[in-house]
């Protein structure tokens, strides 16, 4: 083995070292940031909308996690999901005189990220499609 492959070796080895570090990092912090929503929860004694927006969001970042570790990548549609709730929760939580306007525009964004996770989606089907055509 050359000094070169080497080199590219050791960057590889220490980019996958650290992909699992940082995601074992987010992973638990995920974990700690739902624990303590769930304890502000139990202190105001409420559950509203927003609350439950909130903890959909820690699971979808768990399973993004979790998806990585099993399959060594990250899906796009999982990210596109977040985001859609995240969107969502931010338009449950406006006050009703917010102008019409940015309410029309954050929905509009949900109608395109939404579009873009149905192609994204299309795509994979058709990939698998074409790996079993050649494993056939």
């Amino acid at each position: 083995m050359g000094e070169e492959e080497k080199s590219v070796d050791q960057v590889h080895w220490l980019t996958v070292a650290s992909e699992k570090v940082l995601l074992a990092i987010i992973g638990i912090a995920t974990c700690v940031a739902a624990l303590q929503h769930l304890y502000q929860m139990y202190l105001v004694r409420e559950i509203v909308l927003a609350d439950l927006f909130m903890l959909f969001i820690f699971t979808e970042i768990l399973a993004m996690v979790a998806a990585f570790y099993s399959s060594k990548r990250i899906p796009v549609t999982l990210p596109i999901i977040i985001a859609i709730t995240a969107l969502c929760r931010l338009i449950v939580m406006q006050n009703k005189d917010m102008d019409a306007l940015i309410i029309i525009a954050e929905a509009s964004a949900v109608i395109i990220l939404a579009g873009a996770a149905y192609i994204m989606s299309l795509k994979d089907k058709i990939s698998l499609e074409k790996l079993q055509d050649r494993e056939s």
